[in-house]
């Protein structure tokens, strides 16, 4: 098999939820425990940190994974979906997957994916715990990919677990309160296994304490012992006073991730660190600096508040909830722009009216449709819009929608790409 060759089995072979949505979903571990005792219980031959989390847990894992690196270890790095090419899903020290690693894998395994009939989910992570178990990792920063107790990843016994923000994002699989989302979160937190949270919602708050009494694993809200002033920030990089239990911890830490929101996430990942030396892992302050500094070069993380040019400014990022696009909004509307031209798409399983409803009138909307079967026809996504007394014109590519906002914006207005990661993956320039 050629490299494409291989994709092209796995994408017709799998049910994919990346293309496809809920139907490609398994509500059981049965397959990646079958797959992994095939495979001589390669998630038991490293260590590793476990992510979960509606929004932030992407970020975090990157964050993660550059200090780890930073601090020596060889750091394994699982996280889905991908943006441009299937490799960067698995990656060790930032270096992707060898896409001969893949081809091999699906061949040596092709009877046994034939038995156990696994999601293309479910195959890749099988892929990756024996990617890292033969590379012989240190440790491995693991990312849910949707909900926790059911996900696939879900059969780790890590150092220990990270939930970042909960918030409404696949309530057809996960439930329809912060409370039910919650749940399918804290099915990560293992007996006696520190779990860590980065933020504090009352209604999640309950349900993880709860969990945790359960499973006898010690519980750390992040707030509690991390505070932050935000004393520069650029359209690229910020500057934060870090303090730990009041005292100055990190002086004039620098983050290279631009976006506002990381201070949601970053309590989390420092308490996830601070565990980590408790239990004898060599994090220094300068590792922490170097690799929160550089965490986009270290990991090859792409998509998160990413300025793609500077005139006309053009910015992209993947969050694609209500979350996320408000806080997207709020830095967007902190630029004090002109006015924003936005390049917006969605798929076809999300409650896209309550989004559109946040969506400011004054923007200059180019709807699209992503090249995947789960996206939303931009004709439906056009009259939602204007249903809510939105004002754009639909396109029927990603590639038409940006050069129609390139070839309207003047120079010191903006544009913005995004409302779907799979938006965001077909920007020519990322």
């Amino acid at each position: 098999m050629t490299y494409q060759e291989c994709l092209d089995y796995l994408y017709e072979q799998l049910p994919m939820f990346h293309r496809i949505g809920n139907a490609a979903f398994k509500k059981s571990l049965d397959n990646i425990i079958a797959l992994c005792e095939a495979l001589g219980q390669p998630q038991q031959q490293f260590k590793s940190i476990h992510v979960a989390g509606t929004n932030g847990k992407g970020s975090s894992s990157h964050m993660l994974a550059a200090v780890l690196q930073e601090s020596g270890y060889r750091t394994g790095l699982y996280t889905s979906p991908h943006l441009k090419s299937f490799t960067e899903r698995i990656r060790i020290n930032g270096q992707e997957l060898p896409q001969d690693y893949l081809v091999r894998f699906v061949e040596q395994h092709k009877p046994l994916f034939e038995r156990i009939q696994p999601s293309f989910f479910e195959m890749t992570v099988a892929l990756a715990f024996q990617y890292f178990a033969e590379e012989q990792v240190d440790i491995a920063v693991i990312e849910v990919g949707l909900g926790g107790r059911l996900d696939s990843t879900n059969i780790v016994q890590p150092e220990l677990s990270l939930i970042t923000n909960i918030g409404y994002d696949h309530q057809a699989l996960l439930g329809n309160t912060i409370s039910a989302i919650a749940s399918e979160k804290a099915g990560i937190i293992k007996t006696g296994i520190p779990a860590v949270i980065s933020t504090r919602q009352q209604e999640a708050q309950e349900v993880f304490e709860a969990k945790a009494e359960e499973a006898g694993a010690p519980i750390y809200f992040a707030p509690d012992y991390f505070r932050f002033e935000v004393t520069e920030a650029t359209l690229e990089r910020q500057v934060l006073q870090v303090y730990r239990n009041e005292k100055p911890f990190l002086p004039g830490l620098e983050l290279d991730l631009a976006g506002a929101y990381q201070i949601y996430n970053l309590p989390g990942v420092l308490q996830a660190l601070v565990l980590l030396h408790e239990k004898g892992f060599h994090i220094t302050h300068q590792a922490l600096r170097s690799g929160l500094a550089n965490t986009k070069k270290l990991t090859g993380l792409k998509g998160r508040w990413q300025v793609l040019r500077h005139e006309p400014l053009t910015i992209c990022d993947t969050g694609h909830n209500e979350d996320g696009i408000k806080q997207i909004l709020e830095q967007l509307e902190s630029l004090h722009p002109k006015q924003v031209h936005m390049v917006f798409g969605a798929v076809n399983d999300k409650d896209i009216t309550a989004i559109l409803k946040l969506l400011p009138k004054q923007y200059r909307y180019y709807f699209c449709q992503a090249s995947i079967p789960r996206a939303l026809p931009v004709q439906d996504l056009l009259a939602r819009a204007q249903a809510v007394g939105l004002g754009g014109v639909a396109y029927s590519t990603v590639s038409q929608a940006v050069a129609a906002a390139k070839a309207n914006a003047a120079p010191d207005e903006v544009i913005f790409i995004g409302g779907s990661t799979f938006v965001v993956a077909e920007i020519e320039e990322l």
